[in-house]
């Protein structure tokens, strides 16, 4: 997998795009242990912690093998994710919030992130569409996943049903991982071949890195990873919303981010 650009670091100038995660306060616990995990928004892997607000998603789902069950706590609850285990293994939690908007009053802030997120010539559609560079609207979803072992934390991630998901093609808890993560990038029942996705890498510092890469054709990115490090991949799409929800949200573009976190064990 080619490496796009330079890393980049907290001292760096802040992007204009904002994360959405799951981040668990332990990504390994005992077999008797609570599941807990904070729904955050943010940049760079830092953010504020987001309360459970059923009012705020669409779903929120706790799976483990076969099994699922959906999150249910109580409104207010912080961290959102305050459950038992399903069994022992690999658990993934998968989060898709509701909709929301932002309006761009010039062009020149959306063509910051088009470019950061390597869309394209955007702004010729947008012309061709007929529609003023200034005082338009973007809807976005998001679709946030995490991987938290229980136990042994054999198992393995899978599809969950998400409309862009990521997949951890490798256990981070339990396969070997000297050759890198491979992680792969679907929207809908499509595989997602040449995209970019950003891996941020935060250190037992908390310090942390951001590395851009992109998928091969069959929409699988590798990206390397070290021991005691927590890791959180975001993939993008930007589409023409449906005529129901243009005329719902007033807006002109549709994005819909996925995200996946994970930690690897320190040797």
């Amino acid at each position: 997998m080619r490496l796009l650009v330079l890393i980049f670091s907290l001292i760096a100038a802040p992007l204009a795009a904002h994360e959405f995660w799951i981040e668990p306060l332990a990504y390994q616990i005992e077999a008797d242990g609570s599941l807990e995990a904070n729904i955050v928004n943010g940049e760079e892997f830092a953010g504020g912690d987001l309360a459970y607000l059923p009012n705020r998603f669409v779903n929120f789902v706790l799976f483990q093998g076969d099994d699922a069950q959906r999150v249910n706590g109580r409104p207010g609850d912080i961290p959102a994710l305050q459950q038992q285990p399903l069994g022992e293994g690999l658990h993934i939690a998968a989060y898709e919030a509701t909709n929301a908007t932002v309006t761009y009053e010039e062009w020149e802030k959306f063509q910051k992130f088009v470019d950061h997120k390597d869309f394209g010539d955007i702004r010729s559609q947008h012309l061709e569409r007929g529609i003023s560079l200034d005082g338009f609207r973007e809807v976005y979803s998001r679709y946030a996943k995490t991987l938290i072992g229980v136990g042994d934390s054999t198992g393995s991630d899978r599809r969950v049903g998400l409309e862009t998901e990521i997949v951890a093609l490798k256990n981070p808890y339990t396969d070997d991982l000297s050759e890198g993560m491979q992680v792969q990038v679907y929207y809908r029942n499509e595989l997602r071949a040449d995209v970019q996705v950003e891996v941020f890498e935060k250190g037992p510092d908390g310090r942390v890195s951001i590395g851009l890469y992109r998928t091969n054709a069959d929409g699988i990115a590798t990206f390397p990873v070290r021991p005691g490090y927590r890791y959180m991949a975001d993939a993008v799409v930007l589409r023409v919303p449906n005529i129901e929800l243009a005329t719902t949200s007033n807006a002109v573009w549709e994005t819909l981010w996925a995200n996946l976190t994970f930690a690897v064990p320190a040797e």
